[in-house]
């Protein structure tokens, strides 16, 4: 039960916050804080039962104002059982509106008392020492030149400005060596040179610790009743065991907001790959490293036995041999006759409910071995390198074990990255779970093919359950749109939620029918007939919109948005901006602008902007979605699963794909509604909606909006 002082704390600091900020009181609001502040009521204080941990979903609609309910749900518990809250978004931007907006709100309008920080990942911050090492160039940055070239290091006579004018900033005190914090945005190409993974960096016996932003943000996080953190990041911590870069999950309480995520990136988080001829050229590379590393006398005395060059590169000649086997195996998939698929880029091979043949088992197997020796070398090397800095020495010796410590880190890493996804493929997977996901793809770039293999989970809900589930105190997982078709049975299985799990649909508070109508035309065509529906978009798209209007085209398929662009008539071309020519945050800021200057603007995008993207008012009057986005029927993760779920006797058609589906047009035509006086129109081109029955089912999932079914002919009334 919640204690009475809680209870009194909670309800003050809401009164507070509606008096302090004028806002309105709602219901839905209110249910949502009394939901979470209950569920964590049931946290066992003496944490003697991990298996108990209460979890509460929570799927707040549009208008809920759910960031405020969730605070307020949460903190006040936490504190009175001394725990701590890690609160999670998907993004960096939603961390960082969070942190610069949402808690000191609720701070300065109540008598709420609590601490925050913004918790990153090492690598949204610059490392001092390769800052150093870029502008002062030393061996070791030679050698990962010779071992990366262009792939992880730009030109670095045209960088040398730009980490001059770093150091300089930094120098100034005007820069905390924050990626996010920079004055412009910056390329992977141009951040990744100073930064370093955990692996590459030597901690306290950095000769730039003292100074170095990454532990002095982590400083500030250790006090913090709660840490304001990302799912990657999250993710990143569970892999290493949970506690070691964020607060342990035994003693926190987790709030996971836009939690549909969450799913996805552990999938991602935990899958590996590998490119064979990358592999292979890596491998020679890294023998050229060993040689160099091994010839640093203020080093190494004498290597330690089993560490000696020769020995070392005994072992990546076999290793080299291995790939150019695996080359020439799994290059026969890809011969003519071969049922392949096309993904992205890329010609593909997806193994049946990922179980590999009996050879290439085989061939995974030598090369798991083989690269589990090299890890461990490479491991022992890299203590070899660090017990110099650890153990004293002279100046020269502890520079240069600082300078060539990332580098072998690097290599560390490589090495560790291949085991992995050899280790996948020559393990296989037990029986009483889902299979995992494994393919190959061939690409072919300016005449250099490779092949890729690919390992990925096909759901989350093993590693969510062991990690995270069953380890914390407790969860919040919450979001705009966490259901489909009426239930929460999609995220349950993909998320692996326990059966004890609470749940809450709070629908939201705008008044759908009147402020927005739904138009679903006739097309006389399916977007299975993939010409006919683009030249049905194409003909009747520009009588749609009007030409000073704000809108959105939504599309499922790159090729289909880049087929009905070139087709447009030029004068409404020039009103397009499409996801393909812009940055997002470019693109936005474009159309707002067109739209501020009271010109017609219309977004063509895909999946990435049918969430997350918030229009408000006179920026978005119009969504227009091109078909019911069913997922890429090729995927192999989804296809691996979908083999899955049918071999479990289930049809994965209704059960996944199509709650999938509904759960995503849902996401896409809440871009039209952002607050309770927009107003505008959804036009769907696929009737499908209505003529089939599964149609007929994701389109009653929809909110209540004002429906024009056929009242448009776009044969008749816009040809």
């Amino acid at each position: 039960m919640l204690p009475e002082e809680v209870k009194k704390s909670i309800q003050s600091a809401y009164k507070e916050l509606i008096a302090n900020y004028s806002f309105t009181s709602r219901y839905g609001q209110r249910q949502m804080i009394a939901t979470i502040a209950n569920s964590l009521a049931k946290i066992d204080a003496d944490n003697s039962d991990a298996d108990a941990a209460p979890i509460c979903v929570v799927e707040a609609g549009t208008g809920t104002g759910k960031t405020l309910a969730y605070i307020l749900g949460t903190l006040p518990v936490a504190k009175k059982l001394d725990l701590k809250v890690v609160l999670s978004t998907a993004t960096v931007a939603l961390q960082e509106q969070v942190v610069l907006k949402d808690l000191p709100d609720v701070l300065q309008g109540s008598k709420l008392d609590f601490t925050f920080a913004m918790a990153k990942g090492r690598g949204r911050y610059l490392c001092l020492a390769k800052l150093d090492s870029l502008l002062q160039g030393n061996d070791s940055l030679n050698a990962m030149l010779d071992l990366y070239g262009d792939d992880v290091l730009p030109d670095l006579g045209e960088s040398h400005d730009l980490y001059q004018s770093m150091l300089d900033e930094i120098n100034k005190g005007l820069w905390q060596g924050d990626r996010d914090e920079w004055s412009e945005p910056l390329s992977d190409r141009q951040w990744r040179p100073v930064t370093v993974e955990n692996s590459q960096c030597v901690g306290a016996k950095c000769s730039h610790f003292r100074h170095c932003f990454y532990f002095k943000a982590r400083e500030s996080m250790d006090d913090a009743d709660c840490v304001v953190a990302n799912h990657d990041l999250v993710l990143s911590d569970l892999a290493l065991g949970g506690g070691v870069i964020l607060p342990s999950p035994e003693g926190t309480i987790y709030i996971i907001d836009e939690a549909h995520h969450l799913p996805q990136k552990s999938t991602n988080h935990f899958a590996a790959n590998a490119r064979l001829k990358g592999g292979i050229a890596w491998l020679q590379q890294t023998a050229k490293m060993v040689t160099q590393i091994s010839q640093q006398q203020e080093l190494f005395a004498a290597l330690p036995e089993g560490l000696e060059s020769e020995t070392l590169q005994q072992l990546l000649s076999e290793l080299e041999q291995k790939l150019q086997q695996a080359w020439l195996l799994f290059s026969q998939f890809f011969d003519e006759g071969v049922e392949l698929n096309n993904y992205g880029n890329s010609s593909q091979y997806t193994f049946s409910q990922g179980a590999v043949p009996p050879e290439v088992q085989q061939l995974a197997s030598s090369l798991t071995a083989l690269f589990l020796r090299l890890t461990d070398k490479l491991s022992e090397l890299q203590q070899q390198v660090k017990a110099v800095l650890e153990n004293g020495g002279g100046i020269e010796a502890r520079s240069s074990a600082e300078s060539w410590f990332p580098l072998v880190g690097l290599l560390t890493n490589r090495a560790d990255s291949q085991l992995k996804l050899w280790s996948s493929f020559a393990s296989g997977d037990q029986q009483s779970g889902p299979p995992s996901a494994r393919w190959l793809s061939l690409t072919d770039s300016a005449g250099n093919a490779d092949i890729s293999l690919a390992s990925s989970p096909v759901l989350a809900a093993e590693n969510l359950s062991t990690r995270l589930w069953e380890k914390c105190a407790a969860a919040v997982l919450t979001s705009a749109t966490l259901s489909a078709l009426g239930n929460f049975n999609v995220l349950k299985m993909r998320a692996g939620l326990p059966e004890s799990t609470e749940y809450l649909s709070i629908p939201s508070p705008f008044d759908f029918e009147r402020n927005a109508v739904l138009c679903i035309p006739r097309m006389r065509c399916v977007p299975t007939e993939v010409d006919k529906h683009t030249q049905a978009i194409i003909d009747n798209l520009p009588g749609l919109i009007d030409p000073g209007q704000a809108a959105l085209m939504l599309f499922a398929s790159r090729r289909q948005m880049q087929d009905v662009l070139e087709g447009l008539p030029e004068d409404f071309r020039q009103r397009v901006l499409c996801q393909d020519d812009f940055q997002k945050t470019q693109l936005l800021k474009y159309h707002r602008q067109q739209v501020d200057k009271g010109l017609g603007s219309v977004i063509f995008g895909l999946a990435s902007f049918a969430e997350g993207v918030d229009l408000p008012g006179k920026y978005c009057t119009h969504v227009l979605i091109a078909k019911i986005p069913f997922s890429v029927p090729n995927d192999p993760v989804e296809s691996t699963l979908s083999e899955w779920i049918e071999m479990q006797g289930q049809n994965a058609f209704m059960s996944l794909a199509v709650p999938e589906a509904a759960f995503r047009l849902v996401q896409a035509c809440g871009r039209l509604l952002r607050n309770e006086t927009d107003t505008g129109r959804i036009t769907i081109f696929d009737e499908r909606l209505v003529k089939k029955q599964y149609g007929k089912t994701i389109l009653a999932s929809l909110p209540p909006y004002n429906r024009e079914i056929y009242q448009v002919d776009l044969l008749t009334d816009l040809a």
